[in-house]
């Protein structure tokens, strides 16, 4: 009897123990431990909030680069023709008129400053007093001329403008004289000096004095007047003065040139 009452007593305390150790098995696997190496997740927040602090706005890495304007062109070309007056010993013996062309080509370092190249070719038509002096019928004569200055540029508007060239040039003059009856060895006159076949006061006994042909070095300088017609191109009026010496012999022109430059 006491043995059935003892057994009674302990088999509900044995089965509460059991209950208790099954409970507690599961909420241990239930509750996530969290791994040691891992940091606390406030400590993270800094770094994100670092590198997103390093990154650019997009607005500054779509933002465009300006490029600078230099408001001229590195380059220009010019090309023309006109007429040319004389001066000096020149318009004693060549008539004005004579046909004018010409192409240059300037090097801009800056709006108002740069250098210019030029060739040139003038027709020097002679005087009928200058074909007498000749004892010749008819003649041809004419100037190529390059020219190497600095070209100093004066915008006055958006669509006016002028420009000022000086500098140093190099003319190669030549001529053919149709026929003439001067004889050989005579003494030179005034148009056979200028003309450049005088040796110590006579005329060449070879008779090569129907042809001219010399090399004078000497200066020039001008300006002119710019009307922009379209938005690369410049319509220019200019006027120059021409000077070259070789042996005292002279060549003096004024040329007027209309033409573009672009």
């Amino acid at each position: 009897m006491i043995r059935k009452f003892a057994t009674a007593r302990v088999l509900p305390s044995l089965v509460l123990i059991a209950m208790l150790t099954v409970a507690a098995a599961v909420h241990a696997q239930q509750t996530p431990v969290p791994p040691p190496d891992q940091p606390p997740q406030a400590e993270q927040q800094p770094q994100s909030q670092t590198s997103s602090s390093q990154e650019a706005a997009p607005e500054e890495i779509d933002r465009p680069v300006k490029k600078k304007v230099k408001g001229y062109d590195k380059w220009t070309f010019n090309a023309g023709g006109g007429a040319s007056l004389t001066n000096g010993t020149t318009k004693t013996f060549v008539r004005g008129g004579g046909g004018v062309a010409a192409v240059g080509a300037a090097r801009n370092y800056s709006k108002y400053f740069g250098i210019r190249l030029d060739f040139q070719f003038d027709n020097l038509p002679l005087r009928t007093s200058a074909l007498q002096a000749a004892q010749a019928t008819g003649a041809t004569n004419h100037v190529y001329s390059l020219t190497l200055d600095p070209i100093i540029n004066i915008p006055v508007s958006s669509n006016w403008g002028g420009y000022v060239v000086f500098g140093p040039g190099y003319y190669h003059r030549s001529g053919k004289l149709d026929a003439s009856t001067a004889i050989p060895g005579s003494a030179c006159n005034s148009f056979f000096r200028w003309w450049g076949h005088c040796y110590n006061g006579s005329l060449p006994i070879s008779g090569q004095f129907l042809h001219e042909s010399q090399n004078e070095f000497g200066y020039n300088f001008g300006g002119g007047i710019t009307r922009k017609i379209r938005p690369n191109i410049d319509l220019y009026v200019e006027f120059r003065y021409l000077h070259g010496k070789h042996n005292n012999i002279t060549t003096d022109l004024r040329p007027i040139t209309v033409g573009i430059r672009w």
